[in-house]
């Protein structure tokens, strides 16, 4: 197990790579501590949870709503959980958001950490203290920004995964490497899915590269006022098409990040757009998407990106290089009724 600190604004986060579940009663004090996470996780890994105080949710972003959250409060008094508990989700995205916006409001704060047991979760969700739920269709709404205590990463656990999480997962990663890092564009263009799922290496060197990424982005501006707003490429249409279309949030992000780098050649004269493409649809991921343009851009118009009359819209100058373009609204609405 690799152990590494890292410091945001007011508080700091531990990094354990190469690490095992079993680890865990290492880094916090068992009867201290109680897990959330979903009744798929927990079926898949039910062996791995016995000794532990454990909340179970249903799964998937659809109860990624405050009932789910109410429900977590009530059995968090009914374990009497205190101001010196930890909660601990383990699972994707969904359970790592619920979890630290139920610990940053349950008794004005308490400590929480993730295990994170998706590829998204590891490389994104869990990374850079956003916190919370949706509201109707529009994502994450209602949060916080709070960092973790500590992240667990435990690569083993994502031999359960179905195929359509692993290209999930590798959204987020082609993201990154779109926004910030040409070089990772290159590795991923000279594997595929498979080669990253047989290589165990590799997939933990994936991992780490890209939490460091993430982390390195959230440190620089940790409350998005400015760089931060870059890890938002391809998300300003994927979060409208998300809830809508019943999307997974990779299947969602891969085709924003088209429509997001076809709008890059638009306005910025971005060459590459066949690039990105090619890579998506190389980790099984859609390019392309049919859709109520007014619907989706409702959904796009209370989007947080916006500012009055303009959206802080992410595009590329070239892979590895992303710039915010304020768009003005009106714009945008002509420029995605022509894609």
């Amino acid at each position: 197990m690799k152990k590494q600190t890292v410091q945001f604004t007011t508080a700091s986060t531990t990094l354990y790579f190469d690490a095992s579940f079993k680890e865990l009663k290492e880094i916090v004090l068992q009867q201290h501590a109680i897990i959330i996470t979903d009744e798929n996780v927990h079926q898949q890994h039910a062996s791995k949870f016995k000794g532990w105080k454990t909340i179970i949710i249903k799964a998937g972003e659809a109860h990624k709503i405050q009932a789910t959250v109410d429900s977590i409060i009530n059995q968090l008094i009914e374990l009497k959980a205190d101001r010196k508990s930890t909660l601990i989700g383990v699972g994707g995205g969904v359970i790592t958001d619920i979890t630290g916006y139920v610990a940053s409001i349950y008794m004005r704060g308490i400590a929480f950490g993730f295990v994170p047991t998706t590829l998204l979760a590891m490389v994104d969700a869990s990374i850079g203290g956003k916190n919370g739920i949706d509201v109707g269709l529009y994502k994450n709404m209602v949060g916080v920004i709070r960092q973790p205590n500590f992240l667990l990463y435990d690569v083993s656990l994502l031999k359960t995964l179905p195929e359509d999480e692993w290209s999930n997962g590798f959204a987020e990663i082609i993201k990154h490497a779109c926004i910030k890092d040409a070089a990772m564009f290159k590795l991923l263009e000279q594997n595929s899915l498979q080669k990253v799922q047989k290589n165990k290496t590799l997939l933990s060197q994936l991992v780490q590269r890209n939490v460091k990424l993430k982390i390195k982005v959230v440190q620089s501006d940790e409350f998005e006022k400015g760089e931060r707003r870059l890890l938002n490429f391809g998300h300003t249409l994927a979060h409208a098409l998300e809830n809508q279309y019943a999307l997974s949030h990779g299947q969602a992000v891969a085709i924003g990040s088209t429509y997001a780098a076809t709008i890059s050649a638009q306005l910025l004269g971005f060459k590459q757009t066949e690039k990105v493409l090619a890579v998506l649809e190389q980790y099984g991921l859609p390019t392309n998407a049919s859709f109520d343009t007014n619907k989706v851009f409702a959904i796009i118009a209370m989007d947080k990106k916006r500012e009055r009359d303009e959206m802080n819209f992410i595009l590329l100058e070239r892979i590895g290089k992303a710039v915010v373009l304020p768009i003005p609204m009106n714009d945008l609405l002509h420029i995605l009724e022509n894609l």
